[in-house]
């Protein structure tokens, strides 16, 4: 059904560029629509629809980590869900786990608009959303609304933000606060201590502050949930050895590496055009196809800094399949989409699944788990060197 719509998807896109945020806020709530009529004749016809046209299943694919199932490596990333209310409809869409997300435990508005521009000429996006979200209180009512109509059936993680009005120094109180209201509505949970758009945030990644932030989480987290920690790629190669240090202390799942980046160096976009103004003066984070190399970078740092003991969600860049075999090889065991999801359209992830299958039939691999790393080819002395 879907199938012939994937030519014309780009002219979609392009149609949308003026008011990429009203798109999405739009594809969102269509999405909530047909979650919520599940059980009605229509809504169960285009859930169909949409499993028949993206989902693509293999058990080479299949992995259980953390204790959870994951039926294939490519998840949706933080960021396009802040709410999650679409929740219940990302695994009709192919994904094998999702992030809901980022969330704060007091309710925002987020910055001013505009704040989210698309880069197409670099296949990017520049957003400076400020972490508009409904509170941790509201996402929590609406996940419990949604597994009760359908109990999920991948994993699903939350990401979690201090709130903007909340003090650096009672940041920890903030993110337990929303662990708390949370935690029963989810599979992991992500501490989201380097997103470039709220105030002071990035300074959270120092060693003092990180270990307040995880150690007053762990001391609640009694059942054990798998919690993560998602980093800036704009980290000195030292102060990502000490996060790294810090994660394995607290006994952490693993690390999402990396959030969105300040760096401008190598966009060709000068002028953004909503706003006529030089890029490099506009205020945000980059993500997208600029992000790759560095994100793929901190992936094989971190995997062999651990020895590929800790287990990494590689996410940054990724638009087709050679972009996922890249961060898997470097040591990423998932790996998240966003913007490359937006760009390429709801086939993507179907699209990187089948490239997949072929990249480990041609490497003569029997399943996903044993690429993890496998395409390391310098040593950790001159990755410490840098």
């Amino acid at each position: 059904m879907f199938s012939f719509a994937k030519p014309a998807y780009p002219l979609l896109l392009a149609a949308a560029k003026n008011n990429p945020e009203a798109a999405h806020k739009q594809l969102l709530n269509s999405l909530a629509r047909i979650d919520k009529a599940r059980h009605s004749a229509w809504g169960k016809a285009a859930i169909n629809q949409c499993q028949q046209n993206f989902c693509n299943s293999s058990p080479r694919l299949v992995q259980n980590l953390w204790g959870m199932d994951f039926v294939n490596p490519v998840g949706l990333a933080a960021g396009c869900d802040k709410d999650g209310v679409a929740a219940g409809m990302w695994a009709s869409f192919g994904f094998g786990f999702a992030e809901l997300g980022g969330v704060t435990f007091h309710a925002q508005a987020g910055n001013p608009l505009p704040r989210l521009f698309r880069l197409p000429i670099d296949r990017a996006a520049l957003n400076r959303m400020g972490a508009n979200n409904l509170g941790a209180s509201v996402m929590a009512e609406t996940l419990q609304q949604t597994w009760a109509r359908q109990p999920r059936t991948i994993p699903i993680g939350i990401n979690l933000i201090k709130s903007k009005i909340t003090f650096l120094e009672e940041a920890a109180e903030d993110y337990l606060g929303s662990f708390l209201q949370l935690r029963d509505w989810a599979d992991y949970f992500v501490i989201n201590v380097s997103s470039p758009n709220t105030p002071g945030l990035r300074l959270l990644q120092e060693g003092e502050q990180l270990d307040r932030i995880l150690s007053t989480i762990q001391r609640e987290n009694t059942t054990n949930i798998p919690l993560f920690i998602k980093i800036s790629p704009d980290l000195a190669w030292e102060d990502l050895k000490n996060i790294v240090e810090i994660a394995c202390s607290y006994n952490l799942a693993g690390i999402v590496a990396t959030n969105t980046t300040l760096d401008r160096d190598h966009l060709q976009t000068q002028i953004i055009e909503t706003t006529g103004k030089l890029v490099k003066d506009e205020a945000g984070g980059i993500s997208g196809a600029p992000l790759k190399k560095r994100s793929t970078d901190i992936i094989r740092f971190i995997y062999l800094e651990t020895g590929g003991r800790l287990p990494i969600i590689g996410v940054g860049g990724v638009f087709n399949a050679e972009d996922a075999w890249e961060k898997i090889t470097a040591g990423a065991s998932l790996i998240q989409v966003y913007t490359g999801w937006i760009y390429q359209g709801p086939w993507l992830v179907s699209d990187i699944l089948q490239g997949l299958m072929q990249k480990l039939k041609k490497h003569g691999l029997e399943h996903i788990s044993e690429a993890v790393g496998l395409g390391l080819e310098i040593d950790k002395a001159s990755v410490n060197n840098r």
